[in-house]
């Protein structure tokens, strides 16, 4: 099995509500990507042009409704086409607790902000961040997160 931390698939039926990177459409240009946690969730913008992700602050809000009204107020700022999300995964690529948690959250985005929504094999990736010296480990992820998807429908 591949664990590389771009594979961006759906690996069970739970993620198959979740919009694949080769269905990308090429006039789709602008992201949002979100690295979901039940207590903060990255955030990064980015845009097929440069290939780039950049952060954005890191949302601190705990619970579905203050979580959903800062993704709306970064959905509004930045005007983003689609949105990627990032799933965990254990190290041999079988899903976890927060492997449901992500794809639910990817579910709601879809149904409450009506864009579509990517999702990436996010395995590695705070690990990555860290690593790189970080210091906002959960909007590092999500720039890792976006910049794998860019590469993936390049």
């Amino acid at each position: 099995m591949n664990t590389s931390t771009s594979d961006t698939r759906p690996s069970n039926a739970a993620a198959q509500a979740v919009d694949m990177p080769a269905q990308c459409p090429a006039h789709i240009q602008q992201f949002l990507a979100f690295d979901f946690g039940t207590k903060r969730t990255g955030a990064a913008s980015g845009n097929r042009v440069f290939g780039a992700a950049s952060p954005l602050p890191t949302i601190k809000a705990e619970g579905a409704d203050a979580r959903f009204a800062a993704v709306e107020k970064l959905i509004k700022e930045w005007q983003p086409q689609a949105l990627v999300i990032g799933v965990p995964y254990h190290p041999d690529g079988n899903p976890h607790e927060n492997t449901v948690k992500a794809l639910k959250f990817g579910r709601q985005l879809r149904g409450r902000f009506n864009l579509p929504v990517y999702e990436v094999d996010e395995r590695y990736s705070t690990t990555e961040a860290l690593a790189g010296g970080a210091k906002d480990a959960d909007a590092a992820s999500a720039c890792i997160i976006l910049e794998q998807f860019l590469r993936s429908i390049a």
